[in-house]
């Protein structure tokens, strides 16, 4: 680590009270307690009691007594202190709550009391980080000597934090089998901030669409008991099952995602995450853990670890590797060892290294929190040097928008680079595709979470300024192994969400001749084929200047609409319902971002009136933190958010009173807008306010949305000249979106 190591043992101890185990996301008055050590703190010595930089515990506030986090500090023998929260501290410690000695100092055994969430005039406490840890550090850092040398303690306080109540239910089935096929269903309880909790008491109805053998009528979870796994499950006919999940009383707790079921298929469905970080580096909880979590909590069936390189010593490296290795078992799990080229903006951005085996290289971006005698393997600084670097190598490479975005114009390479990453809980970036398309990139989309909080498979933002859920890649496979997986990138035939699991089939049916490729014939030589369709990922080359393509969609909620594309063209738009279904329901959306980099949130603060109308009810969707719900007025007159995006979209529904009367205006910081009520239609009124994609849309819906199905032939007249990629962008009315790989038509 790279901080000072001088005699640690002799500069203090720091306790906390009370140590828990804590519910996560609760608040809980905290008090640190530091006694200095042999040398005391010298006048201006100081303190730094440091957390994780992806933590969203509350941010300490020192005016407002009465309200959450409020933070005191006091020294036993009457010095005065300096106290203030910052981020100066060095990654991953980069929240700090710092504490200057000023007029005075510490002697030996004097103390400084830090009370987080002080409970004396009223405040509630300090809201606890959302999601579950094992060990969540205050580490401790000293100055004894005032020469602004910090110094961490061998030990630091560290709390236990755990799920609370049931507050959603997820069901979770996969989503392409054949009949006979055993399958499973998992049944997760969730807490309001999205940790699987074991603290359920529920006995639970099973409620199927279709008779499935080996499901019970009933099921129960009680106290102590994890995640529910129903196993050996069938059906030997062809259809489409959803399981309910309904208390005995018929109240509904939930909805499993869609099953399909045909006789014959060549591929299968598996759903993995393949991008989050442990404590290792950035992130929560521990390599093995991390693994864990996305088997046996989140139910994904494929995971890779991708910690920041600069922060992978080779010892890391090795654990990453063995546990890979322990946790790939194939036909029933994938695990693939990784990493993230964390490269600067400017040399290329992050991407993520996916390795088919085991003792591979690691090459990092740089070796800035690294000894030499830490890293053996040379440095690659700029994306290029990587891509050279990964030559003959059995590797697949992801391009990956985080902190920092990847810049897939300083340098692709299309023989191992397959795909972009267009949403993870940093948020939505469908214009990365965008990109790969003007550049002349023949790539495929993947959804994954860049998850922090030790949630891979299941990640939420919390109470950060993370925009959105973590994303999830369905792989159309031939069977759950290591080989079927990089077969499945590199020939693009896969589809990412924001997190849910849908059924998604793209087809493209040609009228006369066409050529199927075996790999992109712009990077050499390529075995192609006679065909007279082609799936989600595949390029071809076809006659004619029509192509139809066939979209099917089962919904995970209800579906909102399906666009089409050619290109970054939008070229069509499908719903499940017309202009004489709308009803009094109107949606209110804000989305975008500022800018491609660390700095893209948008905020929204602010009102939306009603004048002339009121409304009956409000639902929202898209707003993850639960410390920031709508505001609604009683009398019906207006709503107040709180929000941010990232690229994403969130907003809320309106049942209105009078279906065309009134006025509504929107009023918040990026956006100020009013319409009449009776102007709001099926298509979307729309107020661009720049940035990417930034602005506000309202449009009008049924009263209710019971269409989870949606199947459609789309005509597409091709551009002479240039690839047509053709893909389709799902929207659901939860707010969850799905991103098909683009089909390939080219010159």
């Amino acid at each position: 680590m790279p901080f000072s190591s001088y005699i640690p043992d002799e500069l203090g101890t720091a306790e906390i009270t009370p140590e828990g185990p804590l519910e996560a996301g609760s608040h809980v008055p905290l008090t640190i307690t530091y006694t200095a050590g042999k040398f005391g703190i010298d006048d201006t010595g100081a303190l730094k009691i440091s957390w994780r930089t992806a933590s969203d515990s509350g941010k300490p506030q020192f005016t407002d007594p009465k309200a959450p986090n409020y933070t005191t500090a006091i020294a036993t023998n009457g010095a005065r202190l300096e106290v203030e929260y910052n981020r100066n501290n060095i990654r991953p410690w980069v929240n700090t709550i710092f504490v200057r000695v000023m007029s005075g100092f510490l002697r030996a055994g004097e103390q400084i009391i830090l009370k987080i969430g002080d409970p004396a005039k009223g405040s509630p406490g300090y809201r606890l980080q959302t999601c579950c840890d094992e060990d969540f550090q205050f580490r401790t850092f000293v100055d004894a000597f005032s020469t602004y040398d910090f110094v961490a303690l061998p030990q630091s306080p560290t709390l236990r934090l755990v799920p609370g109540p049931p507050a959603r239910w997820k069901a979770h089935l996969p989503t392409l089998r054949r009949t006979g096929d055993s399958f499973r269903l998992a049944i997760v309880p969730e807490d309001r901030w999205g940790n699987p909790t074991d603290r359920a008491d529920q006995e639970i109805v099973l409620a199927p669409s279709l008779a499935a053998a080996g499901l019970p009528e009933r099921v129960r979870l009680r106290p102590g008991d994890g995640p529910l796994l129903i196993d050996g499950l069938s059906l030997q006919e062809p259809g489409d099952l959803a399981i309910g999940l309904e208390t005995p009383a018929g109240a509904v707790l939930g909805r499993s995602n869609p099953l399909r079921v045909v006789d014959e298929t060549p591929v299968l469905h598996f759903w993995g995450d393949l991008h989050g970080q442990s404590n290792e580096t950035v992130g929560t909880n521990t390599v093995q853990q991390y693994y864990a979590f996305a088997r046996d909590r989140a139910f994904v069936d494929m995971v890779a670890h991708q910690g920041n390189d600069f922060q992978i010593d080779d010892a890391l490296w090795a654990e990453i590797n063995r546990l890979a290795a322990e946790y790939d078992e194939p036909g029933r799990f994938v695990a693939l060892p990784g990493y993230e080229w964390s490269g600067n903006t400017g040399m290329g951005g992050d991407h993520n290294v996916l390795y088919a085996t085991e003792g591979r290289p690691i090459y990092r971006s740089s070796k800035v929190l690294l000894g030499e005698s830490q890293a053996k393997d040379p440095v690659c600084p700029r994306v290029d040097d990587l891509f050279k670097a990964l030559e003959g190598e059995d590797v697949v490479v992801l391009a990956h928008v985080g902190g920092r975005y990847a810049d897939i114009g300083v340098a692709h390479d299309g023989r191992i680079e397959q795909a972009v990453e267009v949403h993870s809980c940093w948020g939505t970036f469908e214009w990365i595709l965008h990109d790969a398309f003007a550049l002349g990139y023949r790539v495929g989309v993947v959804c994954h979470s860049d998850d922090h909080k030790g949630r891979p498979g299941a990640a939420y933002p919390g109470a950060s300024l993370f925009g959105a859920i973590g994303g999830l890649t369905c792989y159309r496979m031939p069977s759950l192994d290591r080989p079927s997986l990089l077969a499945a990138l590199r020939h693009r035939h896969h589809y990412g969400t924001t997190g849910t699991r849908l059924y998604l089939d793209v087809t493209a049916r040609f009228p006369g001749k066409a050529e199927h490729f075996d790999s992109d014939p712009a990077l050499g030589p390529a075995e192609s084929r006679a065909a007279t369709e082609a799936v989600m990922g595949d390029i071809v080359r076809a006659a004619g200047g029509t192509v139809e393509l066939a979209v099917e969609v089962i919904g995970s909620a209800p579906i909102e609409r399906v666009t089409v594309f050619n290109g970054a063209e939008p070229i069509a738009v499908h719903r499940p319902h017309g202009a004489a279904d709308l009803g009094r329901r109107i949606r209110v959306i804000w989305e975008g971002a500022e800018y491609r980099g660390r700095s893209r949130e948008v905020f929204w603060r602010g009102t939306c009136r009603l004048a002339g109308n009121r409304f009956e009810r409000a639902q929202a969707f898209n707003l993850f933190n639960q410390d920031k719900p709508l505001l609604l007025a009683a009398d019906g007159s207006s709503v107040g958010f709180d929000n941010v995006t990232t690229g994403n979209f969130a907003g809320f529904d309106l049942w209105l009173e009078d279906a065309e009367a009134g006025e509504l205006s929107f009023t918040s910081g990026p956006v100020e807008a009013k319409v009449a009520i009776a102007e709001i239609g099926l298509d979307d009124t729309a107020f661009p306010a720049g940035g990417l994609g930034k602005g506000l849309r309202l449009f009008r819906l049924p009263d209710t949305g019971q269409t989870h199905k949606l199947t459609f032939t789309q005509e597409v007249e091709l551009t002479p000249g240039r690839d047509n990629p053709l893909y389709v962008r799902v929207t659901q009315e939860d707010g969850h979106q799905a991103w098909s790989s683009p089909i390939y038509l080219i010159p």
